[in-house]
């Protein structure tokens, strides 16, 4: 399908992937904003409206490929959803641990 990004199997997903996604806290407020449903790319921002549109691109594209959230089409726009039952099947308690503020 045009548009559709690459993620990672549930069985692909790596812990030191996910930590390492999760490790910087603008990618970390992203997932945050994630917990708490589904968003349309252009909702969700990091907490430095300054950061330039490729960083967030870049945000976005290594949360993806940790496996810790997916990106996918919306028409003309992408939706972004936590991946929640793939992390907690994995890694029970890890995205309770650092998304509680």
């Amino acid at each position: 399908m045009p548009g559709e990004l690459p993620h990672p199997d549930r069985t692909e997903i790596q812990l030191t992937d996910v930590l390492f996604a999760l490790s910087d806290p603008e990618r970390l407020a992203i997932t945050r904003q994630l917990a708490d449903g589904p968003l349309d790319m252009a909702e969700c921002h990091a907490t430095d409206p300054s950061l330039p549109k490729s960083t967030k691109s870049h945000f976005m594209k290594v949360l993806r490929e940790a496996g810790v959230i997916r990106n996918e089409p919306d028409g003309r726009r992408r939706r972004l959803t936590l991946r929640r039952d793939d992390l907690d099947a994995l890694f029970p308690g890890l995205l309770d641990s650092v998304l509680t503020r």
